[in-house]
């Protein structure tokens, strides 16, 4: 076997989001003789990044204090608020009053891909080399133990693993720190959290599914600013989540929907309900003539503060979304991932090392943050109206309560078909498109060579045809926003066929399957969606 090439870096960043990009400007601010690189798997930067988003800006004008000079091309200042119930498919009742998490005068509503390819190149002129299209699929150690890089995945395998006659061969991608800036359940996260036990000490990870379209609506439709968040059907009262909608520039608009994964019903379907709630008369009429421009689906971390794993180990770091920064009342997690990577970066200028990254990272703002809104989501787990009433108290407290709700993990959550009655969701008749998944998918322009090996691997197919058949009625066929998984009867009988190439990375699977039996791995370069401004 021959010597895989080697790239040496004094760091390496995994991840050019919001978090690895913030980060990689920071340190070549502080130390420009630093050689600093980061990887992307998408295809382009900002191609796989998916957010609400409306963001704080006071990180960014730390980080680049002349950006509105030139702003990213999507960055709308925040309007007025509204927060709406949606009391089932008919009626809505508008709050009075919007949560003081929601007020959002003085922020931005952005697309995070763009504001993403926007900053690269602010990376780039500081010297710092941005690699789109390298997937790195696992992190490489030392004779010590100690992360010493990553392995970019080969190119040009086969479905059947031979090597096809463009095979390249992935290299190793080296340096004396790591830092891990993945985004939300982050393969290479997820293996070394599991692999130094980062987590021992902190409740479970808790996640949402997040769907998002971005609409091209008739002209003058538009209100540029104005921010509508809903809660209330579609979902049931026992299943956190809502619905937002922002109103770009050029008569666009940005509508989404959230829901906890730590769900029950075995029979809910995320991406039907967000169909619904699109044709429901407060959203309908908007959207009606309009065109859908892009769509897809990313899985949203909101443990928080409870759920924080260790952030450091030996050689590496947990920035952002793979640490799990996100304040979920807030719905925003960009400030505090620009925020953690900036920090991150100050620690290595300041010290040369990983160890020590932890404790700043807990004695930070951020912390601060997430701490007094911890309680408010796993309030939730009480009911729609045990969480409100729970979120109105620590609002009123600012956090002060003497005790720290537990997070579960949601694969936990789901029930068995016998023992879960379906509650009866309302649905109404559906006019908007996309009409099924598989034209969803169409709007995420998700590209995978089909013979390339399968990234969604299953332990055990068997479970999913018999154990799992009988006793969740195949969950992964509805949680799933893609159609990835089908269960399909043919001559040889029942089995398991996984449509890889619908896949949208939006990690789902890996989080919600009752088994823990799936797990979610880096494709070849470049494959997966392809977002435009979403």
């Amino acid at each position: 076997m021959s010597e895989r090439e080697t790239m040496q870096y004094d760091v390496i960043t995994v991840g050019a989001g919001p978090a690895g990009l913030a980060f990689a400007i920071r340190l070549k601010q502080l130390k420009p003789d630093l050689n600093v690189c980061v990887i992307e798997k998408a295809s382009a930067i900002g191609a796989q990044i998916l957010s609400g988003a409306v963001i704080e800006p006071q990180p960014l004008n730390e980080l680049l204090p002349e950006w509105g000079a030139s702003p990213p091309p999507i960055c709308v200042p925040a309007g007025k608020d509204e927060f709406w119930w949606l009391r089932d498919h008919a009626r809505a009742t508008k709050f009075p009053i919007v949560p003081p998490q929601l007020h959002n005068h003085g922020n931005f509503i952005v697309s995070l891909g763009a504001l993403c390819a926007w900053l690269a190149p602010q990376a780039e002129a500081l010297g710092v080399d941005v690699f789109p299209g390298f997937a790195a699929s696992e992190a490489i150690f030392d004779d010590a133990g100690a992360v010493k890089g990553v392995r970019i995945g080969d190119m040009g395998v086969a479905r059947d693993g031979s090597h096809k006659p463009g095979y390249t061969e992935g290299i190793d991608i080296v340096a004396p720190i790591t830092v891990l800036g993945e985004g939300c359940r982050g393969s290479i996260s997820k293996q070394l959290i599991a692999r130094y036990r980062l987590d021992a000490e902190s409740n479970p990870q808790t996640y949402g599914i997040g769907l998002k379209e971005l609409w091209q609506l008739p002209e003058g439709r538009g209100e540029a600013g104005k921010i509508v968040h809903t809660l209330g059907w579609p979902l049931d009262p026992a299943i956190y989540g809502g619905s937002f909608l922002y109103h770009l520039d050029k008569d666009r608009v940005a509508i989404g929907f959230v829901a906890g994964l730590d769900y029950a019903d075995p029979e809910f379907k995320p991406f039907e309900a967000f169909q619904q709630l699109k044709n429901h008369p407060l959203f309908k009429p908007l959207l009606e003539g309009g065109e859908i421009l892009s769509a897809g689906a990313r899985a949203i971390i909101e443990g928080g503060y409870q759920s924080l794993p260790k952030v450091e180990m030996p050689g590496a770091m947990l920035i952002g979304d793979s640490a799990g920064l996100v304040n979920v009342p807030k719905i925003k997690g960009t400030h505090q991932a620009m925020r953690s990577g900036m920090l991150a970066a100050e620690h290595i200028a300041e010290t040369g090392k990983t160890a020590g990254w932890d404790a700043k990272l807990r004695a930070s703002v951020v912390m601060k943050e997430l701490r007094k809104v911890r309680n408010i989501r796993p309030g939730f787990n009480k009911g729609l109206w045990f969480g409100l009433a729970n979120a109105g108290w620590e609002t009123a407290t600012a956090g002060l309560s003497p005790w720290t709700l537990k997070n579960h993990a949601d694969h936990s959550a789901l029930k068995k078909v016998s023992e879960y009655e379906s509650p009866k969701r309302d649905w109404t008749e559906r006019t908007l498109p996309p009409r099924d998944r598989l034209a969803s998918v169409y709007f995420a322009a998700t590209e995978h060579d089909e013979d390339q090996p399968v990234h969604l691997k299953v332990a055990d197919t068997n479970v999913c045809i018999t154990k799992c058949s009988e006793e969740y009625d195949n969950p992964c066929t509805r949680f799933c926003p893609a159609g990835v998984y089908e269960i399909v009867e043919d001559e040889a009988g029942k089995r398991l066929q996984i449509n890889a190439a619908n896949c949208v990375h939006c990690k789902t699977c890996d989080i919600k399957d009752p088994y823990q039996i799936i797990t979610w791995v880096t494709p070849e370069g470049g494959s997966g969606p392809n977002y435009q401004n979403l």
